[in-house]
């Protein structure tokens, strides 16, 4: 970071849920720790799971585990700090402390989205090359996939931090937010340099989600293709069910992600922009095990027989 950010601004106040009424954040506290909560046991339940039942260890599976990696670590780098917040007022961080939760912030949100990306080329390689698919999906190959992965997420998320912290900050140093979110962050910026930066990190991280979007919807539509051409419905049916937990994910990822990096301008609340950042921190992470425990039928029956099978010896 600069020197002169230290000269000018020593410390940030992040204001958090501290506008919002007060009787109302005992309920908002109480919704998000249980949501916390059961991320962090639906992720592990899922990661014991297929660590368990060796007829999961498949690369679909071992994806699956580096996803739910990738949601536990990004939650217990935000919501913990969003509980805080809401405890108290509001609260200062360091320069240090705000440019490491903003680089954890972004290295595990990028991780996500290519996770996605190679979850479903995956589908397209099982559905459209079948006969390649152990040559293709190898566990070396896989290993490999999912490294780079997060070398890439770690690269992205350490370049736009760099970047946000290369400029001046002067004046306010109030951010009403529960984190150190970049657009908040942003706009405590002084100079002529800070449009073009607010600019190019919008389209970084854009220009990131969509190119994974786009690999995604393409696989997708290679796998309808190939789906389409099998003659009997049973099997059509049976072959997109191993991608309706997938493609639900997909979904509700972007979906939130668009509310906060796509909403159309206008005279948004600071209330309404806090609560709009938890729908992509707190309830996007809360989802997925949900989804993949209920849509996907075979991770569902390890899930029940795991359960069954701890719970058969304490009740004898």
């Amino acid at each position: 970071m600069a020197g002169q950010n230290y000269s000018m601004v020593t410390e940030l106040i992040l204001m958090g849920f501290s506008n919002f009424p007060r009787h109302l954040l005992p309920a908002f506290f109480l919704l998000y720790l249980l949501m916390y909560l059961f991320t962090l046991l639906g992720n592990l339940l899922i990661m014991a799971t297929v660590w368990r039942e060796h007829s999961l260890h498949t690369p679909m599976y071992l994806f699956l585990c580096a996803l739910s990696t990738s949601e536990i670590l990004f939650t217990v780098v935000i919501t913990p700090r969003m509980l805080v917040d809401m405890l108290s007022t509001h609260h200062t961080v360091t320069w240090a402390a705000c440019a490491s939760q903003m680089f954890f912030s972004f290295t595990f949100g990028f991780t996500h989205s290519f996770l996605l990306m190679i979850m479903g080329y995956d589908r397209y390689v099982a559905i459209c090359h079948p006969l390649r698919y152990h040559v293709l999906m190898s566990n070396r190959g896989c290993a490999r996939l999912i490294s780079w992965t997060w070398a890439g997420g770690s690269v992205m998320g350490m370049m736009v931090t760099l970047i946000v912290f290369h400029l001046t900050f002067c004046g306010s140093n109030v951010i009403h937010h529960f984190f150190c979110h970049v657009l908040s962050l942003l706009k405590l910026a002084c100079g002529n340099e800070n449009s073009s930066v607010t600019l190019g990190v919008i389209l970084v991280c854009v220009s990131a989600l969509m190119g994974c979007l786009f690999l995604i919807v393409i696989s997708y539509v290679f796998i309808v293709a190939a789906i389409l051409r099998i003659p009997s419905a049973e099997g059509r049916h049976k072959t997109f069910s191993t991608c309706v937990s997938h493609l639900t994910v997909v979904i509700v990822h972007y979906g939130f992600a668009s509310i906060i990096y796509l909403k159309p301008k206008g005279p948004h609340s600071m209330d309404s922009n806090t609560l709009m950042a938890t729908t992509y921190t707190v309830f996007t992470p809360f989802l997925s095990p949900i989804i993949f425990s209920l849509r996907n039928k075979e991770l569902k029956n390890a899930i029940k027989k795991n359960i069954q099978r701890k719970l058969i010896p304490l009740s004898s």
